[in-house]
C-alpha cells in the first residue's frame, strides 16, 4: 500500500521536528526546521491540517526547539 502525501508530510514534519529538538547546534536545528516549514507549507497546499496548528511556520518554533539543548 502506498501511504498518501497528506499522511508522509504530516509524519515527516513531526519527524523533522522531533529531530530539530534533538539537535546539536543551532546550524542543525535551523535545517531540521527548514523542512518542518517545507512539510507543513507542502500540507497547507493540499488544504490538510498542520500537525501543529497554532503555529503558522516552523521558524515560529526556534524557541520551543532549542528548548532541551
Amino acid at each position: 500500500m502506498v501511504e498518501s502525501d497528506i499522511r508522509y508530510y504530516r509524519r515527516r514534519a513531526c519527524e523533522e521536528m522531533a529531530a530539530a529538538t534533538r539537535a546539536v547546534t543551532p546550524a542543525a536545528r535551523d535545517r531540521r526546521l527548514q523542512l518542518v516549514d517545507l512539510y507543513v507549507t507542502r500540507l497547507r497546499a493540499l488544504s490538510a491540517p498542520s500537525p501543529f496548528e497554532e503555529e503558522p511556520s516552523a521558524f515560529a518554533w526556534r524557541a520551543t526547539a532549542g528548548q532541551n539543548n
